[in-house]
């Protein structure tokens, strides 16, 4: 792995900045802390829906470490056909746990839930050719569209982590709770208000680190629990037994990994969009098989399919830290929390709470990138307005109703189940519809359009205009900048 310092004057794109060890390592353990919450809750949904003892449970959450840190260095640092090279963190994808969980709990256990993901992944990896031309189908109106999407769908999540997380426990939602994720977030926007670039970009680590400490102060975290357990442990391959591939469990998982498939896709145009580089059909390919390999390769340790994190890419949006070898320490943090359960159980002492806040910024931020993505959009004689306005609400639907789709078909339900999914179907669709089968189109194709249309100025405006002139925030301006006055009194012409 070359991870040379490299000067801004060499990078030829803006992710092949190398800031350097020091400043890898502290927006690395950044991403790490971010998207910590995340990668171990599938591990422990799926270990208490398996009956496991939490030891076992144990073993499932520092192979989804391990195995996130391996999949996010080989996608941000590529081999040849692997990897995008983007700043992207992998980690099991949150889209299969009612799949996994289901598959386990109908008896196939575990080992049948990694067949269906070793079987499904790797049907996943044949297929991503096509998926890696559907580029041409994410113009802006989609790419922010599908943006948007993703930050509004995890809201919920910022919102659950502010409350407390659990929400069997009696201080969910609390004010103590609340109270402390609204600390955090005042700390990420008094510390992103500061002068100084450093502090200013490592706002959510430091106000994390800050939240963390209020709480242990206030007797909200018990740092006892930190020594106990082993130091180091290597991953055993089948652990929990030999795969099993059963064909009702591959054709379930198969249909995750499609969803899979299109998040990913996804977040990789998003990160491409945020930190303005070129994502082309080969590139998103490379991406597509990087989380196809690993999530091929997971299961033998005892973890399950891998994905971006969109929570990641919305901390990129806003740091403004681009640099691909920041996530490749992240990666590499990743794994060595892996194969020393107790770094791990150092990140676990972060309060839900204090994610919560930073998370509010996090989430948002991407919502608003995608908005600065719509804006650049042309809403002149054409539906794009119907088609943004359609699919954002579409993808709302899982999000402000979960069980709008439990009564459809599970196939059906494992696609639309997933806001992001939803949208960027929607979208692409839609876009299709309209502007590319423009067959039928009429010139007033519906009340959406009107006040979009061309607008023209009558000569007699035209006459006291000069060259250069221009109007902004309702005032006149000459070339100069001088403002013109605008007289009440009717032209005489």
């Amino acid at each position: 792995m070359d991870i040379k310092s490299t000067s801004q004057s060499a990078v030829a794109r803006p992710e092949d900045e190398n800031l350097g060890v020091g400043a890898n390592i502290a927006y690395g353990f950044q991403h790490v802390l971010t998207m910590y919450g995340g990668i171990i809750a599938v591990p422990l949904i799926v270990g208490q829906a398996a009956g496991l003892l939490p030891a076992e449970i144990g073993l499932l959450i520092a192979a989804s470490l391990f195995i996130g840190g391996i999949a996010t260095l080989l996608q941000t640092i590529g081999v040849p056909f692997f990897g995008c090279q983007l700043p992207l963190v992998q980690g099991v994808s949150f889209a299969s746990v009612a799949t996994v969980v289901a598959i386990v709990t109908t008896g196939g256990g575990l080992p049948s839930v990694f067949g269906a993901v070793i079987a499904a992944s790797a049907l996943g990896f044949l297929i991503t050719p096509i998926f890696s031309q559907i580029i041409k189908f994410f113009p802006p109106l989609v790419t922010g569209t599908v943006i948007t999407t993703i930050g509004l769908t995890l809201m919920p999540v910022a919102a659950r982590w502010a409350m407390g997380g659990n929400s069997n426990l009696p201080t969910f939602g609390s004010m103590t709770n609340i109270g402390l994720a609204g600390f955090t977030l005042a700390m990420v926007l008094l510390l992103s208000k500061l002068g100084n670039a450093a502090i200013s970009r490592l706002s959510i680590l430091l106000a994390m680190v800050i939240g963390t400490f209020v709480a242990w102060a206030l007797g909200l975290v018990d740092f006892s629990g930190i020594t106990t357990g082993s130091i180091f442990a290597l991953p055993t391959p089948f652990h929990f037994g030999m795969p099993t591939f059963e064909i009702a469990a591959i054709i379930s998982m198969f249909i995750v990994v499609l969803v899979i498939l299109v998040e990913t896709s996804a977040d990789i145009l998003a990160v491409g969009d945020i930190i303005e580089t070129d994502i082309d059909s080969k590139r998103l390919g490379n991406g597509l098989r990087a989380d196809m390999a690993a999530s091929m390769i997971a299961p033998i340790f005892g973890s399950f399919t891998q994905s971006a994190f969109a929570q990641n890419v919305g901390l990129v949006a806003v740091t403004g830290v681009k640099s691909r070898f920041v996530v490749a320490y992240a990666g590499i943090i990743l794994v060595v929390l892996g194969l020393m359960p107790i770094m791990g159980r150092v990140i676990a002492t972060v309060p839900t709470a204090v994610l919560g806040g930073a998370g509010i910024v996090l989430f948002g931020t991407v919502a608003a990138s995608g908005i600065r993505t719509l804006a650049q959009v042309s809403y002149t004689n054409n539906m794009n307005l119907i088609i943004v306005a359609t699919s954002i609400g579409f993808g709302m639907l899982p999000i402000a109703a979960p069980a709008f789709y439990d009564q459809f078909p599970d196939w059906f339900a494992t696609i639309f189940h997933s806001g992001i999914s939803s949208a960027a179907i929607m979208a692409i669709a839609l876009n299709l519809l309209f502007n590319h089968l423009k067959i039928g189109n009429s010139d007033q194709q519906s009340v959406f359009v009107a006040g979009t249309e061309d607008r023209s100025v009558r000569p007699v405006v035209m006459v006291d205009l000069y060259e250069g002139d221009y109007f902004t925030e309702g005032k006149l301006f000459d070339c100069d900048g001088k403002e013109i006055p605008v007289s009440k009194e009717p032209a005489q012409h």
